[in-house]
């Protein structure tokens, strides 16, 4: 993958003030995307990210601050943002609730379907037609391995993201033939990583280390032993060049997949 190979696309991202969505950004920025962020962030927050995916070599950055639980909001913010030409689709944005199936509240199971699912399925909708008119367009849909395997205590997580896994597949066979292998086509695919260093895996690690008396690295191989062979978590910016690497022209033939970045977890 050479560098600003995607010199003068645009791209939103989802979820994009931290993390995995942050992450991405700034993967696409180094290739030369101007870059959507969004997010609910304080709005240091969002200057914050801002300026690192500036940093990161993006000719121009937009934040958006939509709250996608709401059908409205993400309307909103596809007419903004659709306001110039769309190249690529990044729906990271997604949120975690645990609680066995009984005990799940019902608002959980409402915003978790919302954000995770919902959300992208109006994202999609409204940026498709327009990539197809172009020729060229990326939706790289970040699912879970929790959209190929099941885990107890995450029904509606689980939920979303085999839906997410299930209508990118749809997506990807309605606009396969669109444009060709000079103007790049028209793919959609998913992401499914396993174990990733994020904020919110930490409060994980740190238990399982107070609970063994042993240090991060120990804590974390001992947590991932019970899912994940290779006894490695993956990073942020691991993820975010699978997703360059799908946004490149010669991608163009690789749609409807769901690709897992999980140690071999699903291979079990």
């Amino acid at each position: 993958m050479s560098e600003a190979s995607l010199q003068g696309r645009r791209a939103l991202v989802t979820g994009s003030v931290q993390g995995i969505g942050l992450a991405i950004a700034q993967a696409l920025g180094r290739q030369g995307c101007s870059v959507a962020l969004h997010g609910l962030a304080t709005p240091a927050q969002a200057q914050q990210a801002r300026a690192s995916v500036l940093a990161s070599g993006a000719p121009a950055v937009e934040v958006f601050t939509h709250d996608l639980r709401e059908a409205s909001a993400v309307q909103q913010l596809m007419e903004a943002v659709l306001a110039a030409p769309l190249d690529i689709l990044v729906n990271n944005a997604g949120i975690q609730h645990t609680a066995a199936l009984a005990d799940m509240p019902r608002a959980r199971w409402d915003d978790i379907i919302a954000i995770n699912l919902s959300a992208a399925f109006d994202t999609m909708r409204l940026a498709l037609p327009k990539m197809a008119q172009q020729g060229y367009g990326r939706v790289v849909n970040i699912a879970s391995v929790h959209g190929l395997v099941a885990s107890v205590n995450k029904a509606p997580y689980v939920a979303a993201k085999f839906g997410l896994v299930g209508m990118s597949r749809v997506a990807a066979l309605e606009y396969a033939s669109t444009g060709s292998r000079a103007s790049g086509g028209v793919t959609v695919n998913c992401i499914c990583p396993g174990w990733t260093e994020t904020a919110i895996i930490q409060p994980q690690i740190d238990a399982r280390a107070a609970a063994l008396g042993v240090g991060r690295e120990d804590a974390v191989r001992d947590l991932l032993k019970e899912k994940q062979p290779s006894l490695r978590t993956s990073l942020p910016d691991e993820i975010a060049r699978v997703v360059c690497w799908l946004c490149e022209p010669a991608a163009h033939n690789l749609t409807g997949a769901a690709i897992p970045v999980d140690g071999g977890w699903t291979a079990q």
